[in-house]
């Protein structure tokens, strides 16, 4: 490239950072870091009303927890600073007074009134809804009399009158915009601050962007940007309009899509590294049908010829489904480091564990995390191996508990097992293949009931890996309990148990 990479991320500090602002910050950092570039954080922080100062540095977390970095910004500095809009007033002063006496600005003192109604009869005479110019050509004694009764002029830019500005888009192509739709559009509002296709312009500029990545509800602002460049005489950023990202329904993406800012993905237990794989892929292809993708492949892979044109679908579906992928990838003690502070905070866990506590639940995290999708799901399945419970699953009672021969199989089992040496894995599941071929019995016919009893569940790990890591004492204590509430339940309803020949059971693998 003709002069080096510099892009930008430039939120206004007023919400936290969702899906779509992770997506432009991923693009912008990808494209740095493939082209050896440099990537920007700034913070439009100019409109008083709405701009909070302590949304900053969570941020910053969001971003840093991701696992991107930035070059320059407000808090690493940069030779291009400040990054923050609110302390580059005399920047943005000293551009528009260099506008308004070259005669490309003007003041205007129309009140909101007179705009609204202004508006209004273009309306209905059938033209663009855009402002008139009638400032354009105040005289000094016009100027004076308006000030004299006390109006505050806002900062309006000369506009041509005629033509086109065609934007020469990097995923878009070439896209044309009537001035005549825009008309001389305010720069800076009666209170002396710069508005947004304003401020934008002057800070990309002195900050030397190259390259200005966004999403394409942005395309409608860049005939306006510009224009203040070439009333400028500034050369323009080349421009990249990425795809909206919409709902599955084809909506504007809200919280009812499972949309949510990053802080509140990360309580529920996404991974990093799952957030930035499936964004990325929000618009944008490797050009295969890969699916997973490193930072570094994305990196190497990401050009804007493979960005799309049309809108992306968000799924939080899909970006579940990959954050399990990742967490069943991921390194066994960073997963247990990552569900310990969870666990602790659910009261499953008392203190940090050691030795043979870790590798006990080394083994259980290991094994629970076959089945689920986030670490929010992994602490809620794997309760049962440090709590009690109160309750059985329905479909399993009635499939399991109800048969007649549920309360001598538990026995068998709980007998059987009391008698496992040494307690293992390997061992569980020889004594309890034995047994069921002693009782003849289908493996299964042993296996499901025990599962719920010891768990209060149907599915999850490796029956053998459940019953390990309850612990002996605590399994034959569920099952005895199980045995137990089977009666009362059968007392309770008076009622026959659901047939089942100690014969007919249907063989069972690993269950």
């Amino acid at each position: 490239m003709s002069q080096p990479v510099r892009v930008r991320y430039a939120p206004s500090p007023t919400g936290y950072l969702h899906i779509g602002g992770v997506r432009t910050i991923l693009f912008n950092w990808l494209f740095a870091r493939k082209h050896g570039g440099r990537f920007i954080l700034r913070f439009e922080d100019t409109d008083p009303e709405r701009s909070r100062d302590e949304l900053i540095a969570p941020m910053l977390e969001s971003i840093r927890w991701l696992g991107l970095d930035w070059d320059e910004g407000p808090d690493v500095g940069g030779p291009y600073g400040p990054y923050r809009q609110s302390q580059r007033l005399d920047l943005y002063r000293e551009t528009l007074d260099r506008l308004l006496a070259a005669g490309k600005a003007y003041l205007c003192y129309c009140t909101p009134e007179e705009l609204a109604a202004e508006r209004e009869r273009a309306r209905a005479a059938g033209r663009p809804a855009v402002y008139s110019g009638r400032c354009r050509h105040l005289t000094p004694a016009e100027r004076r009399r308006f000030e004299a009764e006390g109006r505050r002029p806002a900062v309006r830019l000369r506009v041509p009158e005629g033509g086109q500005v065609v934007v020469h888009d990097l995923v878009k192509g070439e896209v044309a915009f009537d001035v005549a739709q825009i008309g001389d559009f305010i720069i800076a509002r009666a209170d002396g601050m710069p508005v947004y296709n304003f401020a934008v312009v002057v800070d990309d500029h002195h900050m030397a962007i190259s390259h200005v990545i966004r999403g394409d509800e942005h395309l409608s602002n860049t005939p306006k940007q510009l224009l203040v460049y070439r009333a400028l005489g500034w050369e323009p950023p080349q421009f990249a309009h990425v795809p909206m990202i919409l709902a599955p329904d084809r909506t504007k993406l809200s919280k009812r899509h499972g949309a949510v800012a990053v802080d509140e993905y990360r309580r529920q237990g996404f991974l990093p590294e799952a957030i930035l794989n499936y964004v990325a892929l929000l618009g944008w292809s490797p050009g295969d049908d890969r699916e997973i993708l490193s930072l570094d492949e994305m990196i190497r892979l990401f050009d804007f010829d493979r960005v799309s044109r049309t809108a992306a679908i968000y799924d939080v579906e899909k970006m579940a489904w990959m954050n399990g992928h990742y967490l069943r990838a991921a390194d066994l003690d960073r997963v247990v480091d990552l569900v310990i502070p969870r666990l602790q905070e659910a009261g499953l866990l008392q203190g940090t564990p050691e030795g043979d506590e870790r590798r006990r639940l080394r083994a259980i995290v290991d094994a629970v995390r076959q089945r689920v999708r986030t670490l929010g799901e992994l602490v809620e399945a794997s309760r049962y191996f440090f709590a009690d419970f109160a309750d059985y699953e329905e479909a399993g009672v009635r499939k399991h508990f109800d048969r007649d021969d549920a309360i001598p199989i538990l026995e068998a089992v709980a007998e059987t097992l009391s008698r496992v040496e040494p307690w293992t894995q390997a061992a569980i599941e020889q004594a309890l293949r034995g047994l069921a071929e002693r009782m003849g019995v289908g493996t299964g016919r042993i296996f499901h009931p025990t599962r719920l009893a010891v768990s209060g569940r149907t599915v999850g790990p490796g029956v053998f890996d459940v019953i390990c890591w309850v612990g002996r004492d605590r399994c034959l204590a569920r099952i005895h309990r199980a045995i137990e509430w089977i009666r009362q339940r059968r007392a309770a309803r008076g009622a026959t148990p659901a047939p089942g020949p100690a014969g007919t059971g249907a063989a069972g693998g690993r269950g």
